[in-house]
C-alpha cells in the first residue's frame, strides 16, 4: 500500500448499507459472524444463518446513531470494521468469565465501550494496512467517547493476555489513553 494511501473511519450509522457489506460479505469468521457472537446467547447464535446474523446487523446500524462500529475506507474503498458499544449491547460479555471475574467494572456499565471486533477485508490485507488499523481503533474510542463513553474499549472482549494485536494492546492502555 502505498503511504500516500488515504485511510478514512465513518460511523457504521453514516455509510451506505453496500459498504458494510462489502466488508464483511466475503469469506472467513465476519461472513458468518457479522458481529453477532457477543450479541446473541451461544444456542442462538450457533443456529443462526450468516444471512439472519447479515440482517441483524443491518438493522442494529440503522437502529442507532452512531451505529456499532465504525468502517474503515482505503482510497474511498471500503476495508475494514471495528465494533465499539456500551458493554449492555453485548450480552454474551454479561457472563463472560473476563468480565464477570477479570473486571473492576460492572457487567452492565454502560459507560464502558469494549472493542469485540476488528474486521480487515479479505484480500486488502497487508502489514501496513494492519499497522494503520490502530486508526479504527482511535476512531472507534472517539466514537464512543462522543457518544458519552467514560472508558471505550477498556475491560470488555479483550481476551486473554495471551492473545496478540490491538483489541490486547487497547484493552491495557491506561484510563485516559484514549
Amino acid at each position: 500500500m502505498p503511504a500516500d494511501s488515504e485511510i478514512r473511519i465513518e460511523a457504521a450509522a453514516s455509510v451506505l448499507r453496500e459498504d458494510v457489506s462489502q466488508v464483511f460479505a466475503t469469506r472467513g469468521d465476519p461472513a458468518r459472524c457479522w458481529c453477532q457472537y457477543f450479541k446473541l446467547p451461544n444456542r442462538e447464535f450457533q443456529n443462526a444463518t450468516a444471512q439472519a446474523c447479515a440482517g441483524t446487523l443491518r438493522e442494529q446500524v440503522q437502529a442507532s446513531a452512531p451505529g456499532p462500529g465504525v468502517i474503515a475506507f482505503l482510497d474511498g474503498e471500503p476495508v475494514g470494521w471495528c465494533a465499539v458499544e456500551p458493554k449492555p449491547a453485548y450480552s454474551r460479555l454479561q457472563r463472560a468469565t473476563v468480565v464477570t471475574v477479570g473486571s473492576r467494572q460492572k457487567p452492565d456499565d454502560a459507560s464502558v465501550w469494549p472493542v469485540t471486533c476488528f474486521v480487515v477485508r479479505v484480500g486488502i490485507g497487508g502489514a501496513e494496512l494492519r499497522r494503520r488499523g490502530c486508526a479504527r481503533l482511535c476512531a472507534a474510542a472517539a466514537q464512543a467517547r462522543g457518544a458519552g463513553a467514560e472508558r471505550p474499549g477498556r475491560d470488555g472482549a479483550g481476551g486473554s493476555d495471551d492473545r496478540k494485536g490491538p483489541v490486547r494492546e487497547m484493552r491495557h492502555l491506561p484510563d485516559g489513553a484514549l
